[in-house]
């Protein structure tokens, strides 16, 4: 119908004006006021809502309402549903300081022929740090059970291995622990108590090289290390040990006196958070040979690193045994899941086939190397990294209770 070529042009002039009309009656940025509402810290491996309440001056929100979040590079951001306004999941990926730069907002008209975007400064600050709320959960369930070296005085008395006092020897104590020289003395069974060993010196050892800042299951293996860390360190300060941090990549980065007493918890979070990440190699020489040279009395060190290949471990075992020789150490090695399950699955292709060889050759330099460390007298605590807390602190207490120390 060529003759009705007008309808076509009026037909676009009414959708232009429609849509100009629609525009005028969409809900302006003066129109909303934004309360937000974040955490003032986020923790590594746990994630936490970031809120804004959001409040129209018709009382309800807009038809195809929509929200994105801006951050930096180290947050990351899904939205979740609320009724209220707009809700995200933040999950930290690494430690530092992010920001909460902008909130975006958008939604359709009344009539739904335009969009209208606007984005909202925050300026929003927040501080990502190890989490310290696993520490206080598991140290609490720990002190809540009748621990070997818990906060009763008559478990912990009898348990270890400094004389203590001597007693009348009583039904349901260890018959070895009956002096004979004084029973005979006193004409009645004598025993000997005991008590639990303190003071001891701790240190962890944290190597911030390149291969302890890649990912683990989403979370890099120094931050997996330093919350377990904090979990025994805390431990520890409560049972009456001291505690320091050591930290080393190319070169010593951090290096702590210790500490004792549950009070001086605080302090070692602080040091802790200043453990950065690092694309360098380690040199294990120049660290490990310093904190020998720091320590002025047998020690436990707790050493968190990680290693390619026998090759590369081999600095560290040189190292590491001269350590030995006088200190007691455990060596935290976490197991690689991403080769286990390459090695397990079922191949398909020739490409999965030699994927399979390669990871199954990678681990089997890797129990060479923890073998040769167990040799040396290393104490090997040899877990997945959602097992760590737990295996590391399990390995601390059994340390204790054989007065290995």
């Amino acid at each position: 119908m060529p003759a009705m070529w007008v309808l076509g042009l009026v037909w676009t002039i009414g959708v232009f004006l429609a849509a100009i009309a629609d525009f005028l009656l969409c809900m302006s940025k003066r129109d909303i006021t934004i309360t937000p509402r974040a955490p003032a810290t986020l923790y590594i491996g746990a994630s936490d809502e970031v809120h804004f309440d959001l409040t129209f001056s018709e009382g309800t929100l807009p038809p195809a309402f929509q929200a994105k979040l801006e951050t930096s590079e180290l947050l990351n951001s899904n939205p979740i549903s609320s009724d209220t306004g707009a809700g995200f999941m933040v999950t930290p990926m690494r430690r530092g300081h992010a920001t909460i730069d902008a909130l975006w907002l958008r939604w359709k008209a009344p009539l739904g022929l335009v969009w209208r975007q606007v984005r909202h400064a925050t300026d929003l600050s927040v501080t990502i740090s190890p989490d310290v709320r696993s520490v206080s959960k598991e140290a609490v369930r720990m002190f809540s059970r009748d621990a070997l070296f818990g906060q009763k005085m008559q478990l912990d008395r009898g348990d270890g291995s400094e004389f203590d006092a001597l007693r009348e020897f009583t039904t349901g104590m260890d018959k070895r622990t009956i002096d004979w020289k004084q029973s005979a003395r006193h004409g009645q069974l004598i025993a000997k108590e005991y008590r639990n060993e303190r003071n001891h010196p701790i240190h962890f050892v944290f190597d911030t090289g390149r291969l302890m800042s890649q990912p683990l299951s989403g979370v890099t293996r120094i931050d997996r290390a330093v919350n377990a860390a904090l979990l025994m360190a805390y431990v520890s300060l409560k049972l009456g040990d001291r505690v320091g941090l050591f930290g080393f990549d190319e070169r010593p980065r951090l290096a702590t006196g210790s500490v004792s007493g549950a009070s001086a918890f605080p302090l070692l979070q602080r040091h802790a958070a200043r453990l950065d990440y690092s694309s360098n190699e380690t040199n294990f020489t120049l660290g490990l040979t310093r904190l020998g040279a720091n320590l002025d009395r047998r020690s436990l060190l707790v050493i968190f690193t990680d290693f390619a290949d026998t090759t590369s471990a081999e600095l560290m075992l040189e190292n590491m045994k001269r350590l030995m020789k006088r200190h007691l150490v455990i060596f935290v090695a976490f197991q690689d899941e991403e080769l286990e399950a390459l090695m397990s699955s079922p191949p398909q292709t020739p490409e999965d086939v030699t994927r399979a060889v390669v990871a199954a050759e990678l681990l089997k330099e890797r129990d060479i190397v923890l073998s040769r460390l167990t040799r040396m007298g290393a104490q090997i605590v040899d877990t997945r990294a959602d097992d760590l807390n737990l295996d590391l602190l399990n390995r601390y207490l059994d340390i204790k209770r054989r007065d290995q120390l």
